[in-house]
């Protein structure tokens, strides 16, 4: 009796822990295989390229690489020089043209007055031609004017907003070209993330759904929210040849991996982040988990399920102690 007793309870133990290894082994599944999380999410920001709108020598560079500025401060100076002078000849040429308004104005009026004896139809309409002409020339001149005065507005090169200075190679002295980024400005307060979760887990996420954010530079959490979800991804079969054909791979992989999708997260207070010491940089790397009704649950549902195996070892032992009296 007492040895079939020992192996009741063993068997009782055996199957308790292969059953709590079971339901650890399904659980571990379902978290990494269909839980909506992922440790492939990346810090993203706003990233405006700066450039100058005219081109010139530097002449003031106000600015270092890292360098935080505010909207409105001046970054760099482009020389003035040329652009002053672009701008006197466009004022000499609208003085011109508004002289020769005035006297086409004062001939076709006065050829207005004559008579059909003293001149014909066709010069009285010649005149007020020419005048109209003369109209436009001043409104061509003041124009010139116009964009002469805003080249030398635009060669202070200001910064659109709040932000820090990166990726800067210019120095004092250096030409520069209209058009061509010579730095960049990563805008404050525009960090978000881009967590990219794999399609067998998409199905769980929403816009709106709130997630917790751990950044791997700190183990401190951070509250956010789902914004968005991309609505597409490259394909590598969709690139053609030179007769527009499809390059489809010609092999096909028998495990298939799932794609990743990206899902733009924002934080819900970017201030608490910098209050907590973190430093935001672009390109940082972060795990993102969607925060479900479950979530409430889960200590809950740890301590239960610990309460039912302690009992159940309590009463294991209780029956071999009973066997050892025996």
């Amino acid at each position: 009796m007492r040895n079939l007793r020992q192996k009741a309870v063993k068997w009782i133990i055996t199957l308790c822990l292969v059953a709590a290894a079971a339901w650890c082994a399904v659980w571990l599944w379902n978290t990494y295989m269909y839980s909506p999380w992922t440790r492939d999410a990346r810090v993203r920001a706003e990233v405006i390229t700066l450039s100058p709108d005219v081109s010139g020598w530097v002449r003031e560079l106000n600015v270092a690489d890292t360098t935080r500025v505010k909207e409105g401060d001046v970054i760099l100076q482009v020389d003035r020089a040329r652009y002053e002078a672009a701008l006197a000849k466009a004022e000499a040429s609208l003085a011109s043209a508004k002289a020769t308004l005035s006297l086409k104005e004062h001939e076709s009026n006065r050829r207005g007055r004559l008579t059909n004896r003293a001149i014909s139809e066709e010069e009285r309409d010649s005149a007020r031609l020419e005048a109209e002409v003369a109209r436009a020339d001043v409104q061509q001149a003041e124009a010139a004017v116009q964009s002469a005065q805003l080249d030398i507005d635009r060669t202070r090169l200001v910064a659109p907003a709040d932000g820090s200075i990166l990726n800067m190679h210019l120095s004092q002295g250096n030409y520069v070209t209209a058009g061509t980024a010579v730095m960049a400005l990563i805008k404050d307060d525009s960090f978000y993330l881009s967590a990219y979760f794999q399609e067998t887990k998409l199905q769980h996420v929403r816009p709106g759904d709130p997630v917790q954010i751990t950044l791997m530079s700190g183990n401190e959490d951070f509250k956010g929210r789902v914004v968005g979800i991309g609505q597409g991804i490259a394909d590598d079969n969709t690139a053609t040849n030179a007769q527009q054909l499809p390059q489809v791979s010609a092999t096909f992989s028998w495990v298939r991996l799932a794609q990743r999708i990206p899902v733009r997260v924002e934080f819900d207070d970017i201030e608490a982040v910098r209050a907590s010491g973190v430093n935001l940089a672009a390109g940082m790397t972060a795990s993102v988990r969607l925060i479900t009704a479950e979530d409430g649950n889960d200590e809950t549902t740890k301590a239960k399920a610990a309460s039912v195996e302690a009992e159940l070892v309590e009463t294991a032992q209780a029956v071999q102690d009973a066997d050892g009296k025996h």
